[in-house]
């Protein structure tokens, strides 16, 4: 079983129950930053000693929000000593809009595994982009570089769409496999 963990910051808790519902899918450690930028020494180990590390953060004014950046700025010690060197990483982003520049803050994520070394796994899901396509389908926004999840700017986290959830399972599948097969 390979060992991934989830790192996230979730402002209004939408963001949080994608990565529990990625992590239950796959029995993955979740890894919290604080609303100060921060996580624990236990956290930072829990990330050193993974497989895989999945960035998961809510796209806030086109990039992900400043806790994050804090967090991603704290990684430079791990850069520094290629401590996550060919890993496994992915990577998801949440906001109130169906578009909301979320591709920015993928690449965002993407750009900060690849400084690590990292090995980045796209969604690998075809888009459901026909006329009878719901927000119920999955892959429904159309991703392909990580998960895009929608939450309306005046839903509870309980109403984020089940297309959404379904493909973040999908996903979490996904990095579970490639995990597998190249840490094999």
């Amino acid at each position: 079983m390979s060992n991934i963990s989830v790192v996230f910051y979730s402002g209004y808790g939408h963001t949080k129950v994608i990565a529990q519902t990625f992590a239950q899918e796959i029995g993955a450690n979740l890894v919290e930053i604080d609303p100060n930028g921060d996580i624990s020494e236990q956290n930072w180990q829990t990330l050193d000693q993974s497989d895989a590390i999945v960035f998961g953060a809510p796209t806030y004014m086109g990039t992900a929000p400043w806790q994050f950046k804090k967090f991603a700025d704290a990684s430079s010690k791990k850069w520094f000593t290629r401590a996550w060197q060919d890993k496994i990483f992915g990577g998801f982003t949440n906001s109130a809009s169906l578009n909301g520049d979320k591709q920015v803050t993928l690449i965002q994520l993407q750009t900060l595994a690849s400084q690590h070394g990292g090995i980045w796994v796209s969604l690998g899901l075809l888009p459901a982009n026909s006329k009878a396509a719901t927000r119920q389908d999955v892959n429904n926004l159309g991703g392909s570089v990580g998960l895009l999840v929608q939450s309306p700017s005046d839903a509870s986290t309980d109403e984020i769409p089940a297309g959404d959830l379904e493909t973040t399972k999908a996903y979490a599948q996904r990095i579970a496999k490639m995990t597998k097969q190249f840490k094999g």
